[in-house]
């Protein structure tokens, strides 16, 4: 549905580039016929997220400072990965930095277009089971303010429905795992673990 309505670019002008992000400007025609100046960021490295759910339903999440937005913000497991490398690997490495824990169980369960409209950027989200202490998180210098918290999962579903959790990939992720819950994509016993005291 939709496939061959296709925008078509007419030129691209590149802006800015860094390790992480290149900007363009290109001018393309819509399917309709007419001109418009679009400006596209693109992301050097994958999206990735992980869901690190414990047996009893309890989540673990991490809280860090986000730049651009001005809030701290808590969210699942959360980074950019080398393309050219394996996903798994690079979110294993990721969840193990940011919380100190490895996963026995991995399972892909969402992908999504973070921000459609104007970037390119593309995101993978895995649910983690059978975790473990593996050691201290190992952070970056830039994320030396990042706190853990481990909460009920009915919880993390409530902080979403007040507004206290807003990013893309912890709300988009959180919400796929509770609906695997309710339509039997689970684990019976996690399942209920995840579904008590739900909203």
């Amino acid at each position: 549905m939709g496939r061959d309505r296709r925008w078509t670019t007419l030129s691209s002008r590149p802006v800015y580039d860094d390790p992480f992000i290149g900007l363009r400007v290109d001018q393309a025609e819509s399917p309709g016929g007419t001109e418009h100046t679009y400006s596209v960021v693109s992301f050097k490295r994958a999206a990735l997220g992980v869901v690190p759910l414990e047996a009893d339903g309890s989540v673990h999440l991490v809280g860090q400072w986000r730049y651009p937005l001005g809030v701290y913000s808590w969210e699942i497991p959360e980074g950019g990965g080398d393309k050219a490398a394996d996903p798994l690997d690079e979110i294993r490495r990721e969840l193990l930095e940011e919380t100190g824990l490895e996963a026995e169980h991995w399972r892909e369960v969402l992908r999504l277009h973070t921000s459609n409209s104007s970037t390119d950027e593309a995101a993978t989200i895995w649910l983690a089971t059978g975790l473990s202490r593996a050691g201290e998180p190992r952070r970056e210098a830039s994320e030396q303010d990042m706190e853990m918290a481990r909460i009920p999962f009915a919880e993390a579903i409530k902080r979403i429905e007040t507004g206290a959790i807003t990013d893309a990939m912890t709300v988009a992720g959180l919400l796929r795992i509770h609906q695997m819950a309710v339509h039997g994509a689970l684990d019976p016993s996690l399942a209920a673990a995840i579904l008590e005291d739900a909203p």
